[in-house]
């Protein structure tokens, strides 16, 4: 299975030629480092050592070895080994500090088997739990590093020799597909067949999303013509939301929690996930000066929206001033209102769970999206 889904990804980026990496990855608002760093502290411990035991194994060591051979190419995967080991803006494993503050603010079941008692919790969450975790950071790690495969077509001689190229993408499919293939171990372990079957499931969703990635570029305008708002949540939820929605869904699986709370926590995921990739699609046009070289993808929700409101024919007249006129236009503040709506609708499926610390870091972090 870790082979099939693989290669599937790598075929989706080989012929899009993506190589973004967004969602908890990208510019965050001010007071984002704080929020996370707050939340780790009531879950134990940092999450970026989370995945630690897999990076430092022997097999990903001589896999490292071989990637330092393209240092002085600018080959993308060097970029993102880069994140893993230290990223100044960020916390790039956010999933499996929401699964934990998850599993803790919804806590144990009243319905608490007998193997679960056997379990021992640690600052009130259980060992299974911080291996999901683990696990959903190892599967978005994957992703991470085959959405660094480069598309060979559509790479120019300035960009680097075709040879150095060739090597970065062998590298990126074996450095990811160990990390899915470690994944796959941890999740078979769990032993539980509905979180095999949920997470299994947000790994088709991440393939199917970056297969169907939408075009991103003026020579696509043809294509982009077709993409509304809904085609983007549809699209933005499989390739960013999935794997959150359905781990946190997961973790209230692994405590035995019934349908209800498990709903709750997938919603929290998912609306969480949009919210922030709303917030991550504004910061583009959020910088003070309009001459400013930043640049911004034609399938972000500001400029979909934008688009909606204008109409196709002042779309085509406009694009070659885009950045300054969706900063003129709705785009920006209809964005701004999705974007609070998600936060909020993430904020309604928590109201259930009992008051604690990690019931507030949750809110903390679905406020945050909102600060732009």
């Amino acid at each position: 299975m870790t082979v099939i889904w693989s290669r599937l990804s790598c075929i989706g980026l080989l012929n899009r030629g993506q190589r973004n990496i967004s969602f908890f990855s990208n510019t965050t608002p001010s007071n984002w480092n704080k929020v996370v760093s707050d939340a780790e502290k009531i879950v134990g411990y940092p999450t970026s050592f989370m995945s630690l035991r897999c990076l430092l194994s022997d097999e990903l060591s001589n896999v490292a070895m071989h990637v330092r051979k393209l240092v002085g190419t600018k080959h993308p995967l060097l970029n993102t080994a880069r994140g893993f080991v230290y990223d100044s803006r960020n916390n790039l494993q956010m999933r499996g500090l929401v699964v934990l503050l998850m599993s803790k603010a919804a806590g144990p079941s009243q319905h608490t088997s007998s193997d679960l008692v056997s379990q021992d919790m640690v600052s009130g969450i259980y060992p299974s739990q911080r291996n999901l975790a683990e696990i959903t950071e190892l599967i978005h790690t994957a992703f991470l590093v085959h959405r660094g495969i480069v598309n060979l077509k559509e790479w120019a001689n300035s960009d680097g020799t075709l040879k150095d190229m060739q090597f970065g993408n062998k590298m990126a499919v074996l450095s990811g597909d160990f990390l899915l293939a470690n994944a796959c171990t941890g999740l078979a372990q769990l032993n539980n067949t509905k979180v095999v079957e949920l997470i299994s499931s947000a790994i088709g969703d991440l393939v199917q999303g970056i297969y169907h990635e939408m075009p991103n570029n003026v020579e696509d305008k043809s294509l982009t013509d077709d993409i509304t708002m809904v085609t983007w949540e549809e699209q933005m939820f499989l390739s960013h939301g999935a794997l959150l929605a359905k781990s946190c869904q997961a973790a209230m699986e692994l405590a035995k929690h019934e349908k209800d709370a498990q709903g709750l926590a997938y919603k929290y995921g998912k609306h969480l996930s949009l919210g922030y990739k709303l917030n991550s699609d504004l910061q583009p046009f959020m910088k003070s000066s309009s001459a400013d070289p930043v640049t911004f993808g034609l399938n972000s929700a500001p400029v979909i929206l934008h688009r909606q409101i204008v109409g196709q024919e002042k779309w085509h007249h406009q694009l070659q001033q885009l950045r300054s006129s969706i900063k003129l236009e709705d785009g920006i503040t209809s964005t701004m209102d999705l974007c609070r709506y998600h936060s909020s609708k993430a904020l309604e499926s928590i109201q259930f769970f009992p008051s604690s610390e990690a019931h507030s870091a949750l809110e903390n972090i679905a406020r945050a999206v909102t600060k732009f």
